[in-house]
């Protein structure tokens, strides 16, 4: 290990790997599949990214999301590691270019998206990657019962018939005990292997709270709790909104959502991340990757729709080991809004092929054609023409998606890339020649590296500031050049976009089997009904109700959620409580009792069990009618 070490050290200035972090390391290193359950913000990217340093070769990371893609291998260029990525907002050249490099530049990590592992030129140019390692990121999109499963990642057993010996790391940050099964099945492990922390945060209260009123509840809760927060919310719109709304009422916050401009997005990431703004009010799109352990609090204004989802994010909560708080403001409108989302979320199969034809005919593509062809997609141009809701639209996307017909990326936050296609002798003699262009390329070598070898991103704005010119400046030069064949310049991109996975096809072959339609809405009703029980059940801790959906169990109350502290306020121990609740329960399960009778059948304090009883008639588990019968009203 000392070696590995030493690469933690040199790279990312740790004297040693964090619990669990060692354990995966040395699974890798004695060439085991693994499969790694490590909860949010647990290092997970350390644990394949150390190993693949110290050995020869190239790391292939599998990976469904661009932007952490783009995240992951901008930091480790920072420190000076070469990695890249490929995915399906890149042109042929910049894909073309992207795996010469890989095999021939010394690259040490090549980020790819599930789709492009199935592609000929994938195939045709992996025999010449010399790879180490491949690291399978969000695994529980592979598994059927996961709560995002994906296609795609069942291609990941065929690069496996490709690459034999050459060992897997698979990571989740959430699975339940089925889908870890299903991951290590799918994946083809040589022998099962699962490394796994406790999901137990005992540092964070989960707390759920009955509200109709949430924004002057979230505003309580800030104004009573310090420290760094976020504030999560479904709908781009309410984040704007609620910040605007915190700034009003003195608590420093910013938006952030997929669709914020990248140097906003960076800067308020930033501004947030130093503590100059103290709260962060995001969709689902914040949090991926984010290094801040101080935060105290998390909220969430909307219902997530699966346990996995929110623990994921309440578990942004409290990094620094620290006392820290997830609050779950709940309504009666969020389970109709749970269940109707269901709906939403599967539009019927004849829907779903109506939109297919119409995309076809939006992008004039013609039967046959289109394989692996990127569209820039305008949903309302698309929506407004052929009469769709949007939610329609957006939803039979991701089930095309997920089927395998195309890729679906809702937004494409990518930055403008420039490349040189003349050598720097060639170039020398065109600005000799072109004395109006000479100061620009100038600035523009001195700006970035590695313009002769691949694509680099750029920032036409950091450009301006540099050359003392406009934006639109900035941009005529680049365009100029472009024109001139003396670079390649791909404009930063920021629209939604589809990629054809498959060629277009009649809509009468279009195939959705019960794994991709019917299965899964089963699965995702199921989720959501979770997801209710937990926010509106209340016999069992919080923190061992999460713990029990990932088949963790402990016998000991947190003491701390909102469950724990109500029993507390009974003046009775938690396990006195428990056993009287316990007690209660099972008596009137098994059919309406009088009050009285159920009292003195308890052999506990009549003064303790009134205190039980009344407890379960405050949060609705039982109630007593107008004859003083008992009946149970949820389980």
């Amino acid at each position: 290990m000392e070696a590995y070490q030493q690469i933690l050290k040199k790279y990312w200035g740790f004297d040693s790997f964090r619990p669990l972090q060692d354990e995966v390391v040395k699974s890798i290193m004695d060439g085991r599949d693994t499969l790694a359950l490590m909860p949010t913000g647990g290092g997970k990217s350390i644990t394949f990214q150390v190993p693949a340093l110290a050995m020869d070769g190239i790391c292939l990371v599998v990976t469904p999301l661009v932007a952490l893609m783009q995240d992951q291998v901008e930091n480790l260029k920072s420190k000076g590691i070469k990695a890249m990525s490929i995915h399906s907002g890149m042109s042929r050249n910049e894909i073309d270019i992207a795996y010469d490099n890989a095999i021939y530049g010394g690259f040490k990590f090549l980020y790819i998206s599930p789709e492009r592992l199935s592609t000929e030129l994938f195939q045709a140019k992996l025999i010449h990657l010399k790879v180490n390692l491949i690291a399978v990121d969000e695994a529980h999109c592979i598994s059927q019962w996961g709560y995002d499963f994906r296609p795609s990642y069942l291609k990941i057993s065929e690069l496996r018939d490709l690459l034999p010996g050459i060992p897997l790391l698979a990571l989740t940050a959430t699975a339940t005990s089925k889908v870890v099964l299903d991951i290590m099945e799918k994946l083809c492990f040589n022998t099962p292997n699962v490394l796994k922390k406790s999901f137990e945060r005992s540092n964070i209260a989960y707390v759920v709270r009955q509200c109709e009123d949430k924004e002057q509840q979230m505003l309580n809760i800030l104004k009573s709790v310090k420290g760094s927060a976020i504030v999560y919310v479904r709908n781009r719109k309410e984040t704007r909104n609620l910040a605007l709304l915190l700034n009003q009422n003195g608590i420093p916050a910013e938006f952030f959502h997929a669709g914020v401009e990248p140097e906003k997005k960076e800067l308020r990431q930033k501004h947030w991340t130093q503590g100059l703004i103290r709260v962060m009010v995001s969709t689902n799109a914040f949090g991926m990757g984010i290094d801040k352990s101080d935060v105290r609090v998390v909220i969430h204004m909307d219902s997530p729709d699966s346990l996995e989802a929110y623990f994921q994010e309440a578990g942004r909560a409290g990094r620094d080991g620290r006392k820290a708080y997830s609050v779950f403001l709940w309504s009666k409108n969020d389970q109709r809004n749970l269940r109707r989302q269901v709906t939403q979320s599967f539009p019927e199969i004849t829907e779903i092929k109506r939109v297919y034809e119409a995309l076809g005919n939006f992008f004039q593509i013609a039967m046959g054609s289109g394989f692996q062809v990127s569209y820039d997609f305008n949903i309302q141009r698309f929506c407004d023409a052929y009469g769709f809701s949007s939610i329609t639209v957006f939803n039979s996307l991701k089930i095309l998606d997920r089927a395998g017909y195309i890729t679906f990326n809702e937004v494409m936050n990518l930055p403008s890339r420039v490349h040189f296609l003349i050598q720097r002798d060639d170039l020398y003699k065109f600005q000799v020649a072109n004395a109006e262009l000479d100061g620009f390329i100038k600035i523009l070598l001195r700006s970035y590296t590695g313009f002769f070898t691949e694509y680099v991103a750029v920032n036409e704005y950091l450009l301006g500031t540099r050359a003392n010119m406009s934006h639109q400046q900035v941009y005529d030069f680049l365009k100029r050049l472009a024109s001139l064949k003396v670079i390649s310049y791909v404009p930063q991109k920021k629209s939604p976009m589809v990629t054809y996975a498959q060629s277009r096809e009649e809509t009468h072959r279009l195939v959705f089997t019960k794994e991709i339609y019917e299965n899964r809405k089963v699965n995702y009703s199921e989720r959501v009904e979770k997801v209710i029980e937990y926010a509106s059940g209340v016999l069992k801790c919080r923190s061992q109700s999460l713990l029990s959906y990932f088949g963790q169990t402990t016998s000991k109350p947190c003491g701390h959620c909102d469950v724990c502290i109500d029993r507390k306020k009974q003046n009775l121990s938690t396990d006195q409580f428990e056993i009287i609740e316990k007690m209660i329960v099972e008596i009137v399960s098994q059919g309406i009792i009088n009050r009285h009778e159920l009292i003195r059948r308890i052999e506990h304090p009549q003064v303790d069990v009134e205190r039980v009883l009344s407890w379960l008639e405050d949060y609705e588990v039982i109630v007593t009618d107008h004859l003083g019968d008992v009946i149970i009203v949820s389980m």
